[in-house]
């Protein structure tokens, strides 16, 4: 076993003893947390084993890359050992998944216990050799392509008349998310305002036929620089007419006062495109500093890509739909 791969290992396994400290201590946000953090890294390897067996001819220095990649962390090619273990790891992911979520829930918490959860930790632990059944039934969780800011402006796909181009923007400066990574609020401190933004939800002509749609939140410079952290929703909750209703709230990660001047919080609308295989943005919305108000507030929705420096905007569409937003203000 190289150095690479037995330091990928132990910080898999240190990652996954905090959270299941976390949660027999009761840390119930820390565990949460921590497993979904786990869950994403392991989801991140899955794909990047997946991916290698999707590459074309025409990719083949990329592909070539990435086996080298994977021979060097595992010590060996895509195999048919390597698609079962892209399956171990991904199921582990869906298992650390499910028990976030029991966690989460405000109804009962049998669904995914945390014994259960702890009879994955030999397995994590030995996951080059693990050979037999997985111990529960569950299935990987989809792997599915979300494009990097830019990524779409090099594929060719058709869009209606109302979505227009590819998307685009800054590159991240916090880690890569997946739908439902929200983060908790602000500690209060005197004389400062933290924000909570409750997403109602948004009106959509094809409301109806959006696929798992979310809505990624970040916060701007005026150079499209992120402030914060950025945060997605989890997957919208109903689909009703003209509307995707979310009803979630979302937790600014800076204290009101604290943010620059001409910044902005941006909301991008993503959907899954099943023919092409990868979440895109279908269009996005921002509210500025003078728009952060106690109350409710309707703000309009641009076409991509999106245009974090606000400098080339065009509205989606010229129907009355707009994105449903809910503040509340929190100041000691």
């Amino acid at each position: 076993m190289s150095e690479v791969t037995r330091s990928l290992l132990q910080r898999w396994g240190a990652s996954f003893r905090r959270g299941a400290d976390f949660d027999s201590w009761g840390q119930l946000v820390e565990a949460i947390d921590e497993y979904q953090i786990l869950a994403r890294h392991l989801q991140k390897e899955a794909q990047a084993q997946h991916n290698n067996s999707e590459f074309t001819e025409e990719q083949k220095p990329f592909r070539l890359k990435l086996q080298w990649r994977l021979s060097t962390l595992f010590g060996r090619g895509v195999d048919s050992r390597g698609s079962s273990l892209t399956k171990t790891i991904g199921k582990i992911a869906t298992c650390l998944e499910l028990r976030s979520a029991a966690l989460q829930s405000t109804q009962s918490q049998e669904e995914f216990k945390l014994e259960d959860l702890k009879k994955l930790e030999p397995i994590l632990k030995n996951i080059l050799t693990y050979n037999k059944e997985f111990p529960f039934d569950v299935q990987p969780v989809p792997l599915r392509r979300i494009l990097a800011p830019g990524e779409e402006e090099n594929l060719e796909f058709e869009e209606d008349e109302e979505e227009g181009g590819a998307g685009a923007g800054s590159p991240d400066s916090f880690p890569a998310r997946v739908p439902g990574t929200l983060l908790p609020r602000l500690p209060s401190e005197p004389g400062l305002t933290s924000l909570t933004i409750r997403i109602e939800k948004i009106g959509l002509k094809d409301a109806g036929q959006c696929i798992d749609p979310y809505i990624t939140v970040s916060v701007k410079d005026l150079n499209g620089i992120d402030l914060t952290p950025v945060q997605d929703t989890p997957v919208a909750s109903r689909k009703e007419d003209t509307y995707v209703h979310f009803n979630v709230d979302i937790e600014l990660q800076k204290h009101v006062e604290k943010l620059t001047k001409g910044a902005a919080i941006f909301f991008e609308f993503k959907h899954y495109k099943p023919k092409k295989r990868f979440t895109s943005t279908k269009c996005f919305a921002f509210m500025e500093m003078d728009e952060i108000k106690a109350g409710p507030i309707v703000i309009e929705l641009y076409k991509k890509p999106t245009d974090f420096k606000r400098k080339k905007l065009q509205l989606l569409t010229k129907k009355p739909l707009y994105l449903h937003l809910h503040q509340t203000l929190h100041k000691e």
